[in-house]
């Protein structure tokens, strides 16, 4: 990557930042909202509705995500294929569970009465979480296309760069799933 380039990621990395403090403040907002809400004066309670034991296992799979995203990266640093595409299969493979849960948890609450449509508190809940899993979801598709670019040869260092900016996404989804189980299911569960 020449200088010219290189300042061009520079430019495209800072305006990704701001990409992220924008869904932050929207984040924050449905938080917010989630907690007008929530418990709300009709309706089940959330207590009623929440099950501990799928909540655990998402939480595993997601948070370990990361630390498996780390684990490539350093395989990224030293030009190890042989560290990178394993690792980040594993955090796609992660990632996929994850959805797959939550899309397990969505059908069970909806099968059981539970819908959009049932209560303010439920109507917030399925936002925010339904949000956080659809960037979960584009973060998938993303990695898939981390994996064609390793195809493709690129240069390593605009792979390098990519991939931060891949990762800087990735973490912030975490971030935002560690203040969904503390705001949204720790205090009705535990």
């Amino acid at each position: 990557m020449n200088q010219y380039e290189a300042a061009l990621f520079n430019d495209k990395k800072f305006g990704f930042l701001i990409y992220l403090f924008v869904e932050a403040i929207m984040f924050l907002t449905l938080f917010a909202t989630y907690l007008i809400f929530t418990p709300s004066s009709e309706g089940p309670h959330p207590s009623d509705v929440f099950e501990t034991k799928s909540v655990i296992l998402s939480s595993i799979f997601l948070l370990s995500s990361s630390g498996t995203l780390i684990m490539s990266e350093r395989g990224l640093e030293g030009k190890q294929l042989k560290k990178l595409i394993p690792w980040l299969g594993v955090t796609l493979l992660f990632a996929l569970v994850f959805l797959g849960l939550e899309i397990s948890e969505f059908y069970t609450y909806v099968q059981e009465g539970y819908t959009l449509s049932t209560s303010s508190f439920l109507s917030s809940y399925y936002v925010l979480v339904g949000l956080h899993a659809a960037h979960v979801a584009f973060g998938c598709g993303w990695m898939i296309v981390l994996f064609i670019q390793l195809k493709r040869h690129i240069p390593h260092s605009l792979y390098i760069e990519k991939y931060k900016i891949f990762s800087y996404y990735w973490h912030f989804v975490d971030i935002v799933w560690i203040g969904i189980l503390l705001v949204v299911y720790v205090r009705y569960i535990f």
